[in-house]
């Protein structure tokens, strides 16, 4: 079918950008929207050319996959059969109520609901989410919850899917929406602990969070709390579980600055903890009469746990050490409560628990299997030994547990329900390590089913990301399944960029150091064939958003190995990006990838290895790329212009294709059930192209 369908043909329009006295042409930069930032409100808006060539590339994909149609109602159905329709999670605590959110029968988006303690049918539904995108082809809530008397309910809302929120309040007792509609917000805000004032961050035309405001919830006008001059740093607030200060955050990749507000005085002006020092980092926890402070500070590269009583504010020689640096134990984060101290590490690769009393004893959760994840599951309450935590592993579903950290007792409260089932001694699990160039041991997460033989050549599906010191956990999902019971081998690499083994794990796949991410990458992909898990051709690598990026630097670098490339969201035209100022992350991202408008080596550093302008001519994989019209962090045209310019070059007829979500953005599109649609269409690419290869050869 691919060679009588012919794709569209992207015209050319060759702009020449001089650069610190560097050239490079973009024939294909017309496809970024003068307009971009209006579209993000509005996709109507889009230039009609522009769009014309995103539907024909729909179109194109939806043609060459048109014989994958049958599979991919198979695979939803599949999916869908192992979701529970009427789902709910375990409710947290908080007073004399329970929250807790959960689905009904059949439902996109979940009810926010709450009830008296011990009496569950006392149920109130605090927001309906899927009452509200009713009609709507995108709808988004975040940061559902309820002010510390109880008495309101506040959600952000994105109906576009470009990252543009709106707070809206409910009175809980009369369920009337407050005055209080707040808009051009960043979705992130807090009630005040005295339930008078909500704190909101401002999202300014560049997409950046870069304000926080206060307003008064009886009413009354927004008063500036704080302003980020740095075009760099992005802002969010949060308040104390103790219930005694407001804390305003502050940060890039790599440093950060935290201002605090008493909670007793919410209309006075935030103090500095400690003024922001470049490649320093420090985030903070209130624990009663003293602030937990988890930092990289005086090289502590894995991170160390200190502590500064609240008298001592602003004082940064009156940190003490109370948790010392460990290398190879990457301290993750720290939450307090009255009368216990909890942090995660993660060590190998896997997540332990640590917890500490008053007295200073200590004990840690942990479990023994090669690869799983513990997470801690949030908490209401300040003055409880009642810890919430989730356990999972790719073979295992997801059992949440209450833990007393007092008696360590503990009780299994929820396991994930798989109605179609699923029987855990049914697949395998196994941690390799995969040697790198430079001799660094990278680990390999390895999911199969038990009737798939070891160590024989099968179909292989191998996931990246490597980047912001983002770990991919081994968790349990009941999509991959269907791709594993279809005698697939799915494959984590947990490559240098993440922090999988620590923070230096993260430093040595960023800046300067920024290949061994993909050499990592391609390092597992060639230890799995010479461990007979699979063989050359028939590898499909998955990378998202920045793992897109992966996936087209190992296009260029390694094509013979792949029978398929999916890049979701993919962030590929990284140099036209990093020059690009107006766009909403790219001076937050110059400490990640090196800033190309002033430092020279961090053009050619950055030349080298961005996807987009380092294809060549060779015979290529098959590509499905997948973006967001509304996306603010991976725009649109990044994966347009991308396939674009593959298909220019490529020496082989496999299909190019590419694919924009018209009423999404980066997350995909919205709704438990919808979003089964895209993971479908991604697993039915993958066994297409594979097959496709193999037949051929």
């Amino acid at each position: 079918m691919s060679k009588t369908l012919l794709p569209p043909v992207a015209h050319k329009d060759p702009r020449r950008i001089e650069q610190l006295g560097r050239t490079r042409v973009d024939d294909y930069a017309w496809m970024k929207d003068d307009n971009w930032q209006a579209v993000l409100r509005d996709p109507a808006l889009l230039r009609q050319d522009i769009a014309d060539h995103l539907r024909a590339e729909n179109a194109y994909s939806d043609a060459i996959l048109a014989s994958t149609t049958d599979l991919q109602a198979t695979l939803v159905a599949e999916m869908k059969g192992r979701l529970k329709e009427d789902d709910s999670f375990p409710p947290l605590p908080h007073g004399s109520w329970r929250y807790g959110m959960r689905y009904e029968s059949g439902a996109q988006q979940p009810r926010y609901v709450r009830h008296k303690e011990g009496h569950p049918e006392s149920e109130e539904v605090l927001l309906d989410a899927d009452l509200s995108a009713k009609d709507l082809s995108y709808y988004a809530a975040r940061g559902a919850t309820h002010s510390p008397d109880h008495r309101l309910f506040a959600w952000a809302e994105d109906t576009q899917g470009s990252e543009i929120y709106t707070i809206l309040v409910r009175d809980t007792t009369t369920g009337d929406m407050l005055p209080v509609e707040i808009s051009n917000c960043s979705g992130d805000f807090t009630f005040s602990p005295d339930s008078q004032h909500i704190f909101w961050t401002y999202r300014d035309e560049h997409g950046r969070p870069v304000k926080i405001f206060r307003r008064t919830l009886s009413g009354g006008p927004d008063v500036l709390v704080y302003e980020e001059a740095d075009a760099g740093f992005f802002v969010g607030v949060s308040a104390a579980r103790s219930g005694k200060w407001i804390v305003i955050s502050t940060n890039d990749h790599d440093t950060s600055e935290n201002w605090v507000i008493p909670a007793a005085t919410p209309e006075t002006s935030p103090v500095c903890v400690a003024p922001r020092e470049k490649g320093v980092m420090y985030e903070l926890s209130h624990w009663g009469d003293r602030f937990i402070v988890r930092t990289n500070a005086d090289g502590a590269t894995d991170f160390k746990l200190m502590v500064v009583r609240d008298d001592a504010l602003g004082d940064r020689a009156a940190w003490g050490e109370h948790v010392p640096h460990q290398p190879g134990h990457y301290l993750t984060a720290a939450i307090c409560f009255a009368d216990h101290l909890v942090w995660t590490e993660r060590v190998n690769a896997n997540i332990v628990i640590e917890i500490e009393n008053r007295a200073g004893e200590r004990h840690q959760l942990a479990t023994d299997e090669e690869a799983y994840t513990l997470s801690l599951d949030g908490a209401y309450e300040f003055a409880t030994t009642e810890l919430r935590y989730s356990y999972q592993s790719p073979t295992t579903p997801r059992q949440w547990f209450a833990y007393d950290m007092a008696t360590r007792e503990r009780h299994l409260l929820k396991m994930q329900d798989v109605p179609s089932g699923h029987d855990p001694e049914h697949y395998r699990t196994r941690r390799l390590m995969a040697k790198a160039p430079d001799g660094e041991l990278v680990p390999i997460t390895l999911l199969w089913h038990r009737d798939t033989p070891e160590n024989q050549s099968a179909p292989l599906l191998l996931y990246g990301y490597g980047s912001y010191g983002h770990s991919i956990d081994p968790t349990f999902s009941t999509r991959t399944l269907s791709l594993v019971d279809r005698g697939w081998v799915y494959a984590i690499a947990h490559i240098r960029g993440g922090s999988e083994k620590g923070w230096n794990w993260f430093l040595g796949g960023r800046g300067e150091h920024k290949t061994n991410t993909f050499t990592d990458f391609i390092a597992c992909a060639d230890h799995l064939i010479a461990e007979g898990w699979t063989d050359a051709g028939r590898i499909v690598a998955d990378g998202r958003s920045a793992g897109g990026m992966l996936m087209g630097a190992i296009t260029n670098m390694r094509p013979d190995l792949f029978a398929g490339i999916v890049a979701v969201v993919p962030f590929v035209d990284v140099l036209n990006t990093m020059s690009d100022e107006s766009l909403p992350l790219t001076p937050p991202e110059w400490p990640e990838w090196g800033n190309p408008l002033t430092d020279e080596k961090a053009y050619d550093r950055i030349a080298g290895y961005s996807p987009y302008d380092r294809i060549t001519a060779t015979p290529y994989p098959a590509v499905f790329a997948i973006g967001g019209l509304t996306d603010p962090r991976v725009t649109y045209w990044e994966p347009a212009k991308w396939i674009a310019r593959l298909r220019e070059y490529s020496t082989s007829d496999n299909p190019l294709l590419l694919r924009i979500n018209m009423e999404a953005g980066h997350g995909g599109a919205s709704g438990r059930f919808k979003a089964l649609d895209e993971a479908a269409l991604i697993h039915a690419f993958a066994i297409w192209a594979e097959a496709r290869t193999r037949n051929a050869a």
